[in-house]
């Protein structure tokens, strides 16, 4: 790191704080870890029932983490995925809506597939900003979700295999769990391993730079809204299970949540930098958040105000948030001043 860095993250601050907070800013996970501490204190202080209700707040981290991992693919080059609840609803009433089980599973993933491939091909090959196509995809699956169920939720026909489905198998940890582990350490693998999950930094960086260097910048897209689109089907998919009964608006605590848990751990959103162990530990202080206010009985609405909160929080503390910030309020200025100049001064004859 370099001195002007140093500066910018920490200052030359040699006290034991000004040493912790240089490390909590040169570690993309710092503020992650840093936030995950302090909501365990509160927990172990106010709600110890937190820790021993361990499969409930494991079960909670994994349904926001899974939805999050989904997220990081596509933040990882730049882009949003506001589409991840709609998503994770509408492949839950396919599932529901279909009486063989197996083919009501395959058909749910395949629609996050399809739903991927979707938002892929209006950002990459039509060119349209991702925050605007998911928006306006996230209210097209809603009311697709919303029409098939008829506005209600649609039972699971194989009750018998959902309750199965959400008992512990080892342990206290249930399939939903260990799915999330799985998912995961593979996406941890795709981008840290891989070459083409490295390349989404690339991609993320500097497009074109990455177009010039020979990476094909569109199937890139196109590869990490489809694992977008995949994970949260399958986030539908054990939700689904889980409760027995599809729910058309399911999701909609879960996107605000996954989304802070990928900016809490630390991924740009401007894309380039990320990581998904830093989503991991922005999973787990959401959900152990998300359970610390149910426990002491803060209604659903409050604790979006809290998860609100804590997002802002961890926007503005990003040194890199924070200098793009200050640059547009400089560029702002700098193009006001250059209007004010080359306007030109009233004929005083004229108004004369």
């Amino acid at each position: 790191m370099s001195q002007q860095e140093s500066i910018q993250l920490g200052g030359s601050d040699k006290s034991l704080w000004g040493q912790i907070k240089l490390t909590i800013a040169r570690r993309t996970e710092g503020r992650g870890i840093a936030l995950l501490a302090i909501i365990l204190a509160i927990a172990a202080f106010t709600e110890p029932l937190v820790f021993t209700a361990y499969q409930i707040t494991l079960g909670r981290i994994a349904l926001i983490g899974l939805v999050a991992l989904g997220l990081t693919a596509v933040i990882l080059m730049g882009q949003l995925d506001l589409s991840v609840a709609s998503t994770l609803a509408a492949s839950g009433v396919v599932l529901a809506s279909i009486p063989d089980l197996t083919l009501g599973i395959i058909a749910a993933l395949a629609t996050g597939l399809l739903v991927g491939a979707i938002n892929a091909f209006g950002v990459a090959i039509i060119g349209i900003n991702s925050f605007i196509w998911t928006l306006g995809m996230l209210f097209f699956l809603r009311g697709v979700a919303l029409v098939l169920s008829d506005e209600t939720p649609v039972k699971l026909t194989n009750a018998d295999a959902g309750i199965a489905f959400g008992q512990p198998l080892i342990g206290p940890l249930t399939p939903r769990i260990l799915i999330f582990v799985l998912v995961f350490i593979l996406i941890q693998m795709f981008v840290s391993r891989v070459k083409m999950g490295r390349e989404f930094y690339a991609v993320g960086g500097n497009p074109q730079a990455a177009k010039d260097a020979g990476i094909p910048v569109k199937r890139r897209i196109f590869t990490g809204f489809m694992i977008s689109g995949f994970v949260s089907a399958l986030a539908g998919v054990i939700n689904t299970l889980e409760r027995t009964a599809a729910d058309p608006i399911a999701g909609s605590t879960v996107l605000l949540a996954s989304f802070a848990a990928a900016i809490i751990g630390g991924n740009y959103l401007k894309g380039g930098r990320g990581s998904i162990v830093g989503t991991l530990i922005g999973a787990a202080a959401l959900g152990v958040l998300q359970v610390t206010l149910t426990i002491s009985g803060v209604q659903v609405p409050v604790q979006q105000i809290f998860i609100g909160l804590v997002l802002l929080i961890a926007v503005t503390t990003d040194p890199n948030n924070l200098r793009a910030v200050l640059s547009s309020i400089r560029s702002a200025r700098s193009s006001r001043v250059k209007v004010q100049e080359s306007a030109p001064e009233p004929n005083k004859s004229t108004a004369s």
